[in-house]
């Protein structure tokens, strides 16, 4: 795989600091029964990085310390971690909005058979992988297959109230473009979406979410390949709108490692560009801020690690985690 880092690092990407951490995004680990073309953490079956223990425990009391409002649970696929079931319990009872990036194929794993119906019972919100409403485009992207479990998926989650009007039950869809462009308007594409899977599929669901792909990991080692890199970054850099710099994800969330390392967002973490590292008074200990750290610090008002990657959140309608940036 190609390297991207380095040719992200020189940067004249504006600086920006943090505001009040509303959000802990937490990656569980690498473990994904999929492995997807546009994926920029790398993550597969062949994967083994997960989250211990000792962390699974951890953030439910930073969540309390930090009256953090958001648990937002990332991976691979999240739900494959054993803790996984455990952690939503206990945030959810402390009133925590939890939200749980789910491949859709993962329901029909082996040993997930009551999953979906967790989620339900936890009133987990479900961020959906959906690159498209077509076979031939979401099995391009993501493998043989995939649609057609995608699909039943959704039904899967429709019959138990999920994207329903009255339930609670919120369910959004991820629409990522196939190649090195900018996804298309974000309310004109959730139409098309919500009228092509109701006609054909009898599905529903609440809001679609168009992210801009990063050019970092698989999908930028692909731009490489395809000498299409230095294109896509100057695509990114020419449609930069400053007023995106507002809303941007990383100014009120956290990206939390399998590890427990801290990092500005999911793609710095990818790019191992964790938040600056402090040296104490004597400098003889560096302390790279980890999760434990957020049981005594707070974050606010320190300064946001930026690269040239960073032109991916700000391009056009902006991108990030729920989406198009708000107007």
């Amino acid at each position: 795989m190609h390297a991207t880092l380095p040719l992200l690092q020189t940067s004249n990407f504006p600086a920006l600091t943090r505001k009040r951490l509303r959000t802990l995004q937490v990656n569980l680990g690498y473990l994904c029964n999929q492995s997807c073309v546009h994926c920029h953490v790398d993550a597969g079956p062949h994967r083994t990085e997960m989250m211990d223990d000792g962390l699974i425990d951890m953030i439910s009391q930073v969540l309390k310390k930090r009256n953090i409002e958001t648990l937002d649970l990332t991976g691979g696929a999240p739900e494959l971690h054993q803790g996984f079931k455990r952690i939503v319990a206990e945030a959810r009872a402390q009133g925590v909005r939890v939200i749980d990036r789910c491949n859709l194929t993962i329901l029909f794993e082996p040993g997930q058979e009551d999953l979906a119906t967790f989620l339900a019972d936890q009133k987990v919100e479900v961020v959906a992988s959906m690159p498209c409403y077509s076979l031939e485009n979401v099995d391009k992207q993501r493998g043989k297959g995939v649609f057609d479990l995608s699909i039943a998926g959704l039904q899967k989650l429709n019959a138990l109230g999920y994207g329903q009007p009255g339930t609670g039950l919120l369910l959004n869809l991820v629409y990522n473009p196939q190649g090195p462009s900018l996804p298309p308007n974000q309310s004109n594409l959730q139409a098309d979406y919500k009228r092509e899977l109701l006609t054909h599929f009898g599905i529903v669901f609440n809001e679609l979410f168009a992210l801009t792909n990063m050019p970092i990991k698989r999908f930028g080692s692909m731009l490489i390949s395809k000498k299409t890199f230095s294109p896509y970054m100057q695509l990114l850099r020419d449609n930069f709108l400053a007023e995106n710099l507002e809303h941007v994800m990383c100014r009120s969330t956290v990206s939390v490692d399998w590890q427990g390392y801290l990092y500005d967002c999911d793609f710095n973490q990818q790019l191992e560009l964790a938040i600056p590292t402090e040296i104490n008074a004597e400098a003889t200990t560096i302390n790279r801020p980890h999760l434990r750290d957020l049981l005594s610090n707070d974050l606010h008002g320190k300064p946001i690690r930026v690269a040239d990657h960073c032109y991916g959140c700000t391009a056009g309608q902006g991108s990030s985690c729920a989406g198009a940036l708000p107007a």
